[in-house]
């Protein structure tokens, strides 16, 4: 697994664990992060298997160049192979598109017969019954957050023309049967819990469902929501019992223009304070995400989206310029607008973490300026005072250690994040 660049928030990674649950037992299998150990490539191995995000793809294709130097099979797999196979292909011997449940013994079985495609693609998305228990022990969980991570769905029916986990993934939730999530969750000696889910509340039959059979575990959990919980209060409700002690909320933008053009109309940035409001309310922190330089937003964003930040009351917050992710409908316009800087910005250096589009309303460098001003304001030693004693947070006898925990942990790992930039 490539390095990441965020150390703080080291969660235990779930892919590739779950890529090792399915491989056939009489075969050996590691797992190496090389965010937190070095790769070690005159190590014995036959075939090599590496996931792959756009961001990571410079390292990627480096790591993979000096295994097949040594005549190692590689094979890459998921976001970025899946959008771009064709690219990827050069770099490897093989490609996994979309989910690896439906091609991985498939890969291994070819691979041992002498007969390896180029390509494997499921055909349609793959059943989230019985799937198998991720095999985190081949991790040393000293590295890891003490936090069990548990995904129960996949899947979005929203389109926003900024992401791509419907590309990835399909237009529509699938949902593991909650009697297996459970099965997993006893496997875990973690007390809390993270929802890889990219809604954990996007069905609500299903979420209800499974926030009540929590409540008897007595864990603590945080998860990843859309602005549409608040129409909820039996869910909001729930989620207290259940818990949950913190959401991951993509606001993404106050303009009401720069929501519809992406199409996240069930954003309501009218609402957004309400949004806040009742998170903590029922004794959750909320994380904020917001995206600058959508065709909107001129260099007055940065100033009212802190306002907005503090004023809400926002825990935790992420300001990011946008990035134009291949496959992604954003991209294909900005694209046929001559608006990239580099039509192939993730395979240089220069382009990951970097402005790599031209706005419609301020310079490259405008767009970069702002952002950095507003993470280094709202990450000021004032500014974690102020919202920690915030006046809508749960009273400090309220507080549990975790609270404490989450949210000092969280914002000194972004206020180190954020310096680097």
């Amino acid at each position: 697994m490539p390095r990441i660049i965020n150390q703080e928030f080291r969660l235990l990674p779930l892919n590739l664990a779950m890529l090792a649950s399915l491989t056939p037992p009489d075969i050996e299998v590691s797992i190496l992060d090389e965010a937190v150990e070095s790769i070690n490539y005159d190590e014995q191995v036959d075939l090599v298997g590496i996931s792959c995000t756009t961001t990571a793809v410079p390292r990627v294709y480096e790591i993979a160049a000096e295994y097949q130097k040594r005549g190692v099979t590689v094979v890459l797999g998921g976001t970025h192979p899946t959008l771009i196979p064709q690219e990827v292909i050069k770099h490897c011997d093989s490609v996994c598109i979309g989910e690896a449940e439906g091609s991985w013994v498939q890969i291994l079985t070819d691979f041992k017969e002498g007969k390896l495609k180029k390509f494997y693609r499921n055909d349609g998305y793959c059943s989230l019954k019985n799937l198998k228990t991720p095999r985190r022990d081949l991790f040393n969980a000293k590295h890891y957050l003490p936090i069990g991570g548990v995904q129960t769905s996949r899947g979005c029916p929203f389109a926003c023309d900024f992401c791509a986990v419907t590309a990835v993934f399909g237009h529509e939730y699938r949902f593991r049967p909650i009697e297996d999530v459970l099965a997993e969750i006893e496997t875990l000696n973690h007390k809390h819990i993270f929802f890889y889910d990219d809604n954990i509340v996007g069905n609500p039959r299903y979420s209800k469902d499974l926030f009540r059979a929590l409540i008897p575990y007595n864990k603590r959990w945080i998860g990843q929501a859309s602005t549409t919980v608040i129409k909820d209060p039996e869910m909001l409700d729930l989620m207290e019992k259940s818990g949950c002690k913190g959401l991951f909320v993509g606001f993404e933008s106050l303009s009401e223009e720069n929501l519809k053009r992406s199409l996240k109309k069930h954003n309501n940035p009218e609402q957004f304070k309400e949004v806040a409001k009742k998170i903590h309310d029922h004794g959750m922190a909320i994380s904020g995400a917001f995206v600058f330089g959508l065709d909107s937003d001129d260099s007055s964003v940065f100033e009212k989206t802190l306002e907005f930040a503090m004023d809400a009351e926002l825990d935790i917050a992420q300001f990011n310029w946008l990035a134009p992710y291949p496959g992604t409908p954003i991209y294909d316009r900005l694209k046929g607008e001559n608006r990239l800087i580099d039509n192939e910005w993730w395979l240089t250096g220069s382009g990951v973490g970097d402005v790599v589009f031209h706005p419609k309303k301020m310079s490259v460098s405008e767009l970069k300026e702002g952002s950095r001003w507003v993470r280094k304001n709202f990450f000021s030693t004032s500014s974690i005072i102020k919202r920690f004693f915030g006046k809508s947070r749960l009273s400090l006898s309220r507080l549990s250690l975790f609270d404490i925990f989450l949210f000092t942990k969280f914002n000194h790992g972004y206020r180190t994040q954020y310096a680097k930039d």
